[in-house]
């Protein structure tokens, strides 16, 4: 999600890209905004991603009355959603993350959509031209040099080798979306380069499974100083994913307020 320019300056307005489809959402005042596209594609396809069918406040009032820290965390975050995004995408995506800001993060997906140059739309805006996230053949059409001037550095053959491993079947993440959450954790686990944090950030947001909790320095920081004992997961079985979610935009915008 990009925030791009708006015709008013009151409100703001947000390009969102995945796959084939592009959305532009205008703040329009009063917790109301303008979708771009029609109600027919909003229903096929953007309700999903958005995961507007799942009952979030049913989650919220599952948490511990005593536990201050997450039910602040969670008014704090009211209204985030774990949004239903492409496997490949977020796959690719996490391995470049390693070590890497979220502003860092941003241009080098964006600096390799465009070396595998495979335009969304071109539009006579502010916007120009807008690329899809490539397909793992797109990225094995590239080769070290090409990948390593999109920023990857050391990351560089961890994105091959997801790429080649999905390109050649040896990992089928189609058929991962019916697999159990411990196979789904076992086969991505199989690429070179994904560790259990990589693997559970592409559970939790390429394949919903709401029981993954990544553990980023952001969330361990938050473990060490509210769960010494370890965050009751067991109580949130199912769901602790969408409570970890609250944790870390709650840890990284106060922290970064201060």
């Amino acid at each position: 999600m990009s925030r791009i320019a708006s015709d008013n300056e009151e409100y703001d307005k947000y390009l969102i890209i995945s796959k084939d489809k592009e959305l532009i959402i205008e703040d329009a005042g009063d917790n109301e905004f303008i979708f771009s596209c029609d109600e027919t594609e909003f229903k096929e396809f953007w309700e999903e991603y958005f995961d507007l069918k799942t009952d979030y406040d049913a989650v919220d009032k599952m948490i511990d009355p005593g536990d201050e820290f997450l039910i602040r965390c969670a008014d704090f975050g009211k209204g985030l959603r774990i949004i239903r995004q492409d496997p490949f995408e977020m796959l690719i995506t996490f391995i470049i993350s390693q070590r890497k800001n979220i502003p860092a993060i941003k241009a080098c997906v964006e600096a390799l959509c465009v070396a595998c140059n495979k335009p969304l739309a071109a539009m006579n805006d502010k916007q120009g031209i807008r690329f899809a996230f490539p397909k793992a053949e797109d990225i094995m059409s590239l080769s070290d040099d090409e990948l390593k001037a999109c920023s990857l550095g050391y990351r560089v053959p961890y994105v091959k080798e997801a790429a080649r491993m999905v390109t050649k079947g040896e990992i089928d993440l189609e058929a991962l979306k019916s697999a159990s959450d411990d196979d789904l954790l076992s086969e991505l686990l199989r690429i070179h380069g994904v560790g259990i944090k990589v693997a559970s950030c592409v559970m939790l947001f390429g394949y919903h499974r709401l029981e993954a909790f990544p553990v980023d320095v952001w969330i361990q920081r938050v473990l060490e100083r509210h769960y010494p004992k370890g965050f009751p997961y067991e109580s949130y079985k199912g769901y602790s994913g969408i409570l970890q979610q609250y944790l870390f935009y709650y840890i990284r915008e106060t922290s970064r307020k201060k």
